[in-house]
């Protein structure tokens, strides 16, 4: 009969690998973003320290559970030490990252780098965040909020507010709080994009020269993702154009039912991602996507999904979003394109699909 010391030690050992590795998994979502945008600095340098002390941890535990493991059973030990190590990652390390990022910088390019005049403007939310933005008036009485992606700034959605502007929209650019010159805390799975959105909305029609009734967003992945559930919950918003949107919640990841078993897998190991970033993050947990578009075309809100040709999922999922509203939903998959890359890729097509649209719902009778 085994000693009770013994009996216990493949469980210890166990469970002190699964502690390494989260801890290590939280390092990474810290230490990655951190350092890519802000540099050395102190959250990024605690994520490496978290990082390289739970490796370390993680590889002492593994070498005890081997240890304790008769060598036949080591075939089944490994593997389950490297999926523990894999779903730790994404799960943890993503959580983490999303609801912890970095703060990217501006950048220098401004709308006057595109010939516009514009005023820097100041926004504050109904939680009192003030955010950044730069405002080009209109010249056609519609207006356009711009939201750019996880992990940039304004200055990522600039060449597209161009288009916008030239065709005569007036166009807010507006940094997501904790990104840019914005306050606040980021989250980079866009959930506070309702609350943002809303005051960039109540700014927008304010603003000389624009009719309240002609309001519509556009935005790049998060911003994308942020504008179709602010068009759910602000029956202000008339249009969206959303390029690279997949997911922001668990539910979003339905398209991954395509996959089988693959996807089925995957969509578990994403409940968990987004519940380490509920419980981490202050944000509220939104609506899904399609939640969002229902409600919205049910107002009368149209929608123009763009997604990459060389990213199956965006397909997946913006013809996923266009089935809960067919009526009200456009899906335009641009071919060749890499994520949010439609304007690069295919210009002149991009130009006319995405002005077309905008003009078409905006400034036609609706």
């Amino acid at each position: 009969m085994p000693e009770p010391q013994s009996r216990w030690r493949l469980p210890l050992a166990g469970a002190a690998f699964a502690a390494a590795v989260v801890v290590a998994s939280a390092g990474l979502g810290l230490a990655v973003p951190h350092l890519r945008k802000e540099g050395a600095g102190a959250v990024g340098i605690l994520g490496v320290l978290l990082l390289a002390a739970g490796a370390m941890a993680a590889v002492r535990a593994a070498r005890r559970v081997l240890g304790s493991t008769s060598r036949r059973w080591w075939a089944l030990s490994i593997p389950v030490l490297l999926v523990t190590v894999y779903v730790g990652a994404w799960t943890v390390g993503q959580g983490v990252a999303a609801s912890l990022p970095g703060r990217p910088e501006l950048g220098s390019r401004t709308p006057a780098d595109l010939g516009l005049a514009y005023d820097d403007i100041t926004l504050r939310t109904s939680d009192g965040v003030e955010l950044a933005g730069w405002w080009v008036a209109p010249r056609n009485g519609a207006a356009v909020v711009v939201m750019h992606g996880a992990g940039s700034t304004r200055t990522a959605a600039l060449d597209q507010a161009g288009v916008l502007a030239g065709a005569g929209f007036g166009v807010l650019l507006v940094d997501a709080r904790g990104h840019g010159e914005s306050e606040g805390r980021g989250m980079d799975l866009g959930w506070w994009g309702e609350q943002d959105a809303a005051a960039a909305v109540d700014f927008v029609v304010a603003q000389p020269g624009v009719d309240a009734d002609r309001v519509g967003l556009l935005g790049l992945s998060m911003g994308g993702e942020e504008a179709i559930g602010a068009a759910g919950v602000d029956g202000r918003v008339g249009a969206v154009v959303a390029e690279g949107a997949t997911n922001r919640v668990a539910s979003d990841k339905g398209y991954l039912d395509a996959y089988g078993v693959r996807g089925h897998l995957q969509q578990g190991i994403d409940r968990l991602t987004y519940a380490v970033a509920g419980l981490l993050s202050p944000a509220p947990e939104p609506e899904p996507l399609r939640s969002s578009v229902v409600t919205a075309a049910e107002r009368g809100a149209r929608f123009l999904l763009v997604a990459a040709g060389e990213v199956e999922t965006e397909r997946l999922a913006a013809e996923r979003l266009q089935r809960a509203a067919p009526a009200s939903v456009e899906v335009w998959t641009v071919p060749g394109s890499g994520h949010v890359q439609g304007l690069r890729t295919a210009q002149t097509e991009w130009e006319r699909r995405v002005v077309g649209f905008l003009q078409a719902v905006l400034l036609g009778d609706r």
